[in-house]
């Protein structure tokens, strides 16, 4: 299982649009946030609009962000079309053979990795604090200013395990 302090093995997956995206390019471009998902998972459904919102708040500038659903593509593109989900979405199923070595303890699981390889945070499940976070580092690395991405007071709870 790969956690805090580990290294991110490398990957390459097709994505959505088509492209091949492979881990390696994007470290040596900065740091890069994954996010496992799957379509039928309450707690990514949840957290679905945060991510796109954590995508448009910093668009890119200085990180790379991918989601990488453990569906197949029809079922990832049906998700991402009933959500409007932005953030660009990688797929691993139904092989999973990149979940097999990150090996997530659930959906969503977070991890950003610093280009050094080193995955500098771990989470897991719909949970604001982690989101907030994860918004600090980026806007740390982009230098551009914080954005709170999941307000306290918006209706949803603090944390969902997934």
């Amino acid at each position: 299982m790969v956690t805090t302090g580990s290294e991110a093995p490398d990957f390459t997956l097709p994505g959505l649009d088509g492209r091949q995206y492979s881990l390696h390019e994007a470290r040596d471009a900065g740091p890069v946030l994954l996010v496992f998902w799957q379509a039928g998972c309450g707690a990514c459904k949840m957290v679905a609009p945060y991510l796109t919102r954590l995508h448009e708040s910093y668009d890119n500038v200085g990180w790379t962000f991918w989601t990488i659903a453990q569906d197949g593509p029809d079922e990832a593109r049906r998700f991402v079309n009933e959500r409007g989900f932005r953030p660009t979405v990688l797929v691993d199923g139904p092989a999973l053979e990149v979940s097999d070595l990150y090996d997530p303890p659930a959906t969503p699981t977070f991890y950003l990795i610093e280009p050094g390889a080193r995955v500098t945070l771990e989470a897991d499940g719909f949970d604001k604090e982690a989101l907030n976070d994860i918004s600090r580092q980026v806007a740390g690395y982009t230098g551009l200013g914080y954005v709170e991405i999941a307000p306290a007071d918006d209706g949803n709870p603090a944390f969902k395990p997934g």
